[in-house]
């Protein structure tokens, strides 16, 4: 058997406009997993990791509204509890896509944490925007209670930001290792980039932050999988995104997608961390990492479809 890392991105369970509804999560689960499952078929062995953006934003959200009636939780609560509830839709869908590929496998769900550095610049200046869109005078209470926000123009409103410092180490990568490589089990991991921890005075703590959840798999990946997929909501990375040159990259070297990114043309918080995870595991694994979307991954594993980044 071979490994692979597969990270899905947040519109796989949730597109753009829908309602976050159970009944919209596990559709679109399904068809995500659909895929996933004949790649078991096929004999590799899988861990998944997955998004949890606008789910750990109605958690948020939930928080406020319920706040006189219930202790709001931190955000590295919030995050864990995403991992369960978006783990046990994603268990719940990968089980039944295995069941109709004939395929005998478990699927289990694990709560991960990551390390993180106390010192991260993100500490400092963060930049990760999450939850839900608030009114000036709503924003300025936030403030003065210690939040950080910042202005959407666009939107009209202001949202708060917090920090989403790099991933340094999974601290249940062991554990994914021996579920992974002991057969007969998918493994779902590091969840909304996993939990982010730090260590003081010898003992572990959680932290208010968020891990970009492709530098997780990433991270989670090295040692671990022969293969890094990126499953998002297009088939390739491409060139000149919506200009005149538009253009996918079907194969590239590590090199070669630097380059390219250090052009401008993977924009942060969409295509730029996902680059920059496949990088980092090709340099540190000598493997190939593909870019594309659930639907085109069969073709993807046969080298016809998908962006196949490798050293």
């Amino acid at each position: 058997m071979t490994g692979a890392v597969v990270a899905i991105g947040g519109n796989a369970i949730l597109r753009r406009g829908e309602a976050a509804t159970v009944e919209n999560q596990m559709n679109n689960l399904r068809r995500t997993c659909a895929p996933l499952a004949r790649m078991v078929k096929r004999g590799w062995e899988l861990t998944l990791v997955h998004g949890n953006g606008p789910q750990v934003g109605n958690i948020l959200l939930q928080n406020e509204l319920s706040r006189g009636e219930v202790p709001p939780m931190p955000l590295d609560v919030c995050v864990a509890q995403s991992q369960g509830q978006i783990g046990f839709m994603l268990q719940q869908a990968m089980t039944e896509a295995l069941r109709r590929e004939g395929v005998d496998h478990e699927v289990v769900c694990l709560l991960t944490r990551v390390m993180v550095a106390h010192d991260d610049p993100e500490f400092i200046s963060p930049s990760k925007p999450i939850g839900p869109y608030y009114r000036r005078e709503e924003a300025e209470r936030l403030i003065s209670q210690g939040w950080r926000m910042v202005e959407d123009v666009a939107r009209k409103g202001w949202r708060r930001v917090v920090p989403s410092p790099r991933p340094l180490a999974v601290l249940e990568a062991d554990a994914v290792r021996t579920l992974m490589t002991a057969g007969d089990t998918v493994v779902i991991a590091a969840g909304g980039g996993g939990v982010p921890m730090v260590r003081r005075d010898g003992r572990l703590f959680g932290v208010e932050a968020v891990v970009d959840k492709d530098l997780a798999a990433s991270a989670l990946a090295k040692g671990l999988g022969e293969l890094m997929v990126f499953l998002t909501d297009v088939d390739a990375a491409y060139l000149d995104l919506s200009g005149p040159r538009q253009r996918a990259i079907a194969k590239a070297t590590v090199e070669e997608m630097r380059r390219y990114h250090a052009e401008g043309n993977f924009l942060p918080g969409s295509m730029g961390p996902k680059v920059e995870a496949a990088i980092a595991f090709v340099e540190s694994q000598g493997k190939e990492s593909i870019i594309t979307s659930p639907e085109l991954l069969d073709k993807a594993l046969d080298s016809k479809a998908g962006t196949h980044i490798v050293l």
